[in-house]
């Protein structure tokens, strides 16, 4: 019998423009429907750095050009344009995999916002990298003209950060619970989703920051009653010591191991840290749940149970 799987795709499989991204989603396309073929109910979810990066950029520009005209956009509304975007390549590459494979089945991208607290702790501590890399001089440039907050990332460069608020519930659940039943494969929670907070009323409003596509993924697939949350990244098993001599591969883990080894510090932060997060959380959240962290390639192998790192009680 089929899983209701919720796939959390990581950069790799989106590329980091425009040609790479239309490229990228053909071979995501295939593993997706990999999955779709053993019977599977499929939702997917998105990360959105360098897309949401370059959209701001370029509007960001466009108001410096002819301020009488355009006013500043914010963030989450660019959230909101990537997740068009990219929902728009994802459509219509795994509607022709689905086709090309003799599958009818229909393929929506739901404008998904995603509610966080207000009061949040990560809004007066804002970490979460978006956009390109830039120099020095070009970060300097940038926190003197628009008050950007900039980081060093990973001697890589420097990059802009926002706020990374926990995911705290679905606003458009229904519709896409909705969108399930009616044997769809949705993409949901694109970029982590809008991050959005309630006012007064039923009013909603966008907030400035960025979601981690994992935890929402992780919140997702625990309002939709999911069997499994894959989270897919550049790597086909958890390690710790990794990259060292004793590094150790893990095909299993519990969620008491998992948090002695986020404990000991084996998982980066921002990098392989909130995807365990996200699946300790999952795999806590109601008995027979489990979550899979692997390699884009291999989701259909480690659903099998053949790869991958699970993490289940």
């Amino acid at each position: 019998m089929g899983k209701r799987i919720v796939i959390a795709l990581g950069g790799n499989a989106l590329g980091n423009n425009l040609p790479e991204q239309m490229i990228a989603v053909k071979q995501t396309a295939k593993a997706i429907v990999d999955l779709i073929q053993e019977g599977h109910e499929v939702v997917i979810a998105h990360g959105n750095g360098p897309q949401v990066g370059m959209i701001q950029k370029a509007m960001t520009e466009l108001t410096r050009s002819d301020p009488e005209k355009y006013i500043p956009c914010p963030l989450s509304v660019c959230v909101a344009m990537s997740q068009g975007y990219i929902g728009y390549d994802l459509q219509n590459a795994l509607r022709e995999e689905l086709l090309d494979r003799g599958i009818n089945k229909g393929v929506a991208t739901v404008l998904t916002q995603v509610e966080v607290d207000p009061e949040d702790k990560a809004f007066q501590n804002p970490t979460k990298p978006i956009g390109a890399f830039m120099t020095k001089e070009e970060a300097d440039k940038m926190v003197a003209e628009r008050g950007y907050n900039v980081i060093e990332d990973a001697g890589r460069g420097y990059r802009r950060v926002v706020a990374s608020p926990k995911p705290q519930s679905i606003i458009e659940i229904q519709s896409i619970r909705d969108m399930v039943a009616a044997g769809l494969v949705v993409v949901a929670c694109g970029g982590g989703g809008i991050p959005v907070y309630k006012t007064e009323g039923h009013h909603l409003k966008g907030a400035a920051a960025v979601i981690d596509k994992d935890f929402a993924s992780c919140v997702l697939a625990q309002q939709l009653e999911a069997d499994t949350l894959i989270i897919l990244t550049a790597v086909e098993k958890v390690a710790i010591n990794f990259g060292k001599p004793d590094e150790k591969w893990l095909d299993e883990l519990t969620p008491d191991e998992a948090r002695k080894y986020m404990d000991e510090g084996h998982f980066a932060p921002g990098s392989m840290l909130p995807k365990v997060q996200a699946a300790v959380q999952f795999a806590e959240s109601a008995p027979g749940r489990s979550a899979l962290i692997t390699l884009l390639e291999k989701a259909k192998d480690g659903v099998a149970g053949k790869t991958g790192t699970a993490i289940h009680q």
